[in-house]
């Protein structure tokens, strides 16, 4: 009861803190060495000792050993990167079967600018699903949250590539695994959970988790409104709110592609936007940005989800897809119709694939209205099906009925 009451305490704050972020400054930590040292994915670079408030006041301290970590991963183009994050092991005993379990939390959008790092968040008492992360701990898992690519370190966060995000979770896993400072097993059972942006990088990581970390014994994933196919996602954000997510993967799309040169496509006020959210964080944007008009933005006043039909940006964007490899582990999505960012229907359609090519799924509709409202609507959707899979019962199945 302590642990829902803390929850309780602090939803309201994180919620209408939605994506505000840390303000630390710039810190020698997340400057990697060049070159970088050699060594696997998921090898620790560097390590030093953090901290995790729940609160932007920082009452409330979360119960765990927390450690703020950069290790090695490979970006889209199989090259290797280094990556930050943060390693927390719950001080609170593992009274389950089995050793303690590990979950990599993949956080959703908190911006592009190297402000908005999960760590740093996570140090200040800003980020907004810190109340999800504690009740992760407060079951007793080992909880690792990676930075992503170019969150915190040099360079352009990859916002929203599948491959980029997916390796850096999965990597996060071996890292937290191989940090002796976190005293988590280096075998044990693992799982990945995320939301939105997070919902994407989990479920991309249990897809690629077969070919790319097949040694993780990896239980399962839950996925939360997970941005699938984001040529439906732009059509729903051009105009919208939350317009300055669409710039978020424009800059992301040119970082991983540059010879899509997509300034080429815009006009001054399209550059300059272009240019603003580099250094902007999911609240900063909103404000900013906020239903503008992409026809506004490009020389010749077509709308830039127009642009994602035609080559080169259609391939690329499709490359994105997530849907098209199987995850052997089972998945948990939850989605609600109502969902105001990401449609839903593009996630039953991911859903329905991964059930044609046997993966076990549970894919949970509510009527909850708004994205957030979804978001908050999961939490114990997801701890419950978390719980079963480190309990090893069978695993829960709808395909078919969906």
């Amino acid at each position: 009861m302590r642990t829902f009451s803390r929850l309780g305490l602090v939803a309201a704050v994180a919620i209408a803190l939605l994506g505000t972020p840390a303000r630390a400054g710039a810190t020698t930590f997340y400057d990697p060495p060049s070159p970088l040292p050699s060594g696997a994915n998921g090898d620790i670079i560097r390590h030093e000792v953090s901290q995790f408030y729940i609160d932007p006041v920082k009452l409330i301290r979360a119960d765990a050993k927390v450690q703020r970590i950069m290790y090695r991963s490979t970006d889209t183009h199989d090259r290797p990167m280094a990556v930050t994050g943060t390693v927390l092991t719950p001080n609170v005993p593992w009274i389950g079967a089995g050793q303690r379990p590990i979950i990599s939390y993949a956080a959703g959008t908190q911006g592009i600018g190297d402000s908005c790092a999960p760590s740093k968040a996570l140090a200040a008492g800003f980020e907004y699903e810190g109340p999800f992360i504690e009740g992760l701990l407060a079951r007793g898992y080992g909880v690792v949250v990676t930075d992503y690519e170019g969150l915190g370190t040099p360079g352009v966060h990859t916002y929203m590539n599948r491959l980029s995000q997916g390796h850096a979770v999965l990597d996060a896993i071996r890292a937290a695994q191989r940090l002796p400072e976190a005293g988590l097993p280096d075998a044990g059972p693992v799982a990945i959970a995320g939301y939105s942006q997070g919902g994407g990088a989990s479920a991309a990581a249990a897809e690629l988790q077969p070919s790319y970390a097949p040694e993780l014994n990896l239980k399962g994933a839950y996925a939360g409104a997970v941005p699938a196919d984001l040529a439906e996602v732009a059509k729903v954000l051009d105009g919208h709110y939350a317009v300055g997510f669409l710039g978020f993967a424009l800059v992301s799309m040119d970082a991983a592609y540059p010879e899509l040169n997509i300034p080429s496509l815009l006009n001054a006020r399209g550059k300059q936007l272009f240019e603003q959210v580099k250094n902007e964080c999911t609240v900063e944007a909103i404000a900013a940005h906020a239903f503008t008009q992409s026809s506004t933005l490009t020389n010749d006043g077509r709308s830039l989800t127009a642009y994602l039909g035609e080559e080169p940006y259609k391939s690329r964007v499709g490359q994105q897809l997530i849907g098209k490899l199987k995850p052997t582990a089972p998945v948990l999505i939850v989605h609600s119709v109502l969902d105001d960012i990401v449609p839903y229907e593009q996630d039953r359609t991911m859903a329905r694939s991964w059930c044609s090519k046997g993966t076990k799924v549970q894919f949970s509709s509510s009527l909850v209205p708004t994205h957030v409202g979804g978001f908050v609507r999961a939490y114990p959707e997801a701890y419950a099906w978390l719980e079963g899979r480190f309990a090893a019962f069978p695993a829960p199945t709808n395909c078919g009925w969906f």
